[in-house]
């Protein structure tokens, strides 16, 4: 992974920009990463990947609600449940 000052992605932007098409860019500021620039491709790509993370972990947890019986009802028993 490629890695640029703050200053020179400011002054080179042109360049940063075509070098994360191909692969994420690192920006270094006062010696930390302070962000990485990634193509948009691979942007929809990783929301797509963990929205579907999301969606299989809420699947998971639903099931496993309702095989120890959990319903609507004992749900909101629980909720409004102050104690």
């Amino acid at each position: 992974m490629r890695s640029y000052s703050a200053t020179e992605a400011k002054i080179r932007f042109g360049e940063f920009l075509a070098c994360a098409q191909s692969e994420p860019v690192r920006v270094i500021r006062k010696g930390k990463v302070a962000g990485v620039m990634v193509s948009a491709a691979d942007y929809e790509a990783m929301q797509s990947f963990f929205a579907e993370r999301l969606r299989k972990t809420l699947d998971e947890c639903a099931r496993n609600a309702v095989a120890v019986g959990l319903t609507e009802a004992r749900l909101s028993q629980l909720l409004a449940d102050e104690s």
